[in-house]
């Protein structure tokens, strides 16, 4: 058994979290901004409350965390009653926030400086993912610390990859969310017109899904896109965030992303129309608007 710390219980956290104490057996102490939450946490995974990320980081080996953006990142880590105030020499502090690459190379170069390693780990396969622990893991740091950080992380996920230094996992999360943003709105454009020109999308769906068509989003969305159901997983307004960042990354790298940036412009649409937590297959309803 390993004292370890999670700060931040979101639809992602919470299930995370879940598993280091279910499946790994270990002694997990939480803190959540919201504390009705992190009480529901402990009534359900037993555990410990922290009232602080500080309080919670103090004592653990590896520190984990998933929250929404640089600044709540920022905040508790840095902040006055942040992790790192409460980190020991040769522990690790694994980030698993979709956030920048500019912030994780800052932190860890913060950690190295008070004794410690950060890794940044951010992971695709969405709320399913979190709760059955098949999330794939993309990490940027140093390898020691992803040696000592892996068997915890493996709890759920079904991999877990070193990218390279720092950032690298941001970089390649970026990656992963610029490929589903292109994918999305081909099989939305796809489906619409399946739909309007008097075709059975369903029906369309099976036969063009067994050819080179085939998609995680066409297997796992597709059809629900035809319902017009989109209460599944990644939301709207989490995804606009990762875009941004995808593009302020690229104006630094040079890198064109015209299909990105013109799917970020849809979501943006889909927000206005009130579909912020709708989950990202949500582009096909902008076109059946249209």
């Amino acid at each position: 058994m390993t004292k370890l710390a999670f700060i931040g219980l979101g639809v992602m956290g919470f299930p995370m979290a879940g598993h280091l104490a279910a499946r790994g057996g270990h002694e997990v102490t939480v803190y959540n901004r919201s504390r009705a939450k992190a009480q529901a946490w402990v009534e359900k995974y037993g555990g410990r409350l922290a009232e602080t990320p500080a309080k919670a980081a103090d004592g653990a080996s590896i520190v984990f965390s998933c929250v929404g953006d640089d600044p709540d990142l920022r905040e508790v880590t840095l902040g006055a009653s942040g992790a790192f105030q409460g980190m020991a020499k040769g522990t690790v502090f694994v980030d698993h926030t979709t956030a920048s690459a500019k912030v994780a190379r800052e932190l860890a170069a913060e950690a190295k400086e008070r004794g410690f390693e950060f890794l940044d780990a951010p992971v695709s396969g969405g709320q399913a993912g979190a709760e059955n622990g098949q999330l794939t893991v993309m990490v940027g740091g140093d390898f020691a610390a992803f040696e000592q950080a892996k068997p915890a992380i493996a709890h759920y996920a079904k991999a877990v990859t070193l990218l390279g230094p720092s950032g690298a996992g941001q970089l390649t999360k970026m990656v992963n969310q610029i490929c589903i943003a292109g994918l999305i709105q081909g099989l939305s454009e796809g489906l619409n017109f399946a739909l309007r020109a008097g075709l059975d999308a369903k029906l369309v769906l099976d036969v063009i899904s067994k050819g080179a068509a085939q998609s995680w989003q066409m297997e796992n969305r597709g059809k629900t896109m035809v319902d017009d159901k989109f209460d599944f997983g990644f939301a709207v307004d989490w995804m606009r965030k990762d875009l941004r960042i995808c593009v302020e990354s690229a104006r630094e790298s040079g890198a064109a992303l015209p299909v990105t940036q013109t799917v970020a412009g849809y979501y943006d649409e889909i927000s206005k129309m009130g579909g912020g937590r709708w989950d990202t297959s949500s582009l096909i309803r902008r076109l059946r608007r249209q």
